[in-house]
């Protein structure tokens, strides 16, 4: 799931499924999200912090992070500082700013995308057709 892209591979904290937090939350290290999260969530470090947002997951407010690997719901902006991935359940509802993305097929973002200075697209692997 992290491949090569640095940021913390590791999870330092835990928004367990069905649970609600309401407020603006700061994170350091890794932060994976399951459950629900009601107000803004920001990395203490901007340079080495990652946020997983889980398939069921659901964020309401904004989110800024050096790295986002995000298969759940975020309504809200978002500002990612090195690299994003959205994979196949992603749903955004608002502007996406990135300098690294890699979206898969079937992630949705209603909003615009903004690109940083030196931003970079990644394609994703498409499965070849044989003949």
């Amino acid at each position: 799931m992290f491949k090569n892209k640095k940021g913390s591979q590791r999870i330092d904290s835990l928004i367990g499924a069905g649970s609600v937090v309401t407020g603006d939350l700061a994170f350091a290290g890794g932060l994976r999200v399951d459950g629900t999260v009601r107000g803004n969530l920001s990395a203490v470090d901007e340079k080495n912090a990652t946020l997983v947002v889980s398939e069921k997951a659901r964020i309401e407010g904004g989110v800024r992070t050096s790295h986002l690997i995000l298969n759940g719901e975020v309504v809200g902006p978002i500002e990612v500082t090195q690299y994003v991935e959205l994979q196949a359940k992603a749903r955004i509802t608002g502007d996406l700013t990135y300098k690294t993305l890699e979206m898969h097929p079937g992630a949705v973002v209603q909003g615009r995308l903004i690109p940083l200075a030196g931003a970079q697209i990644l394609e994703t692997a498409e499965p070849k057709a044989e003949a």
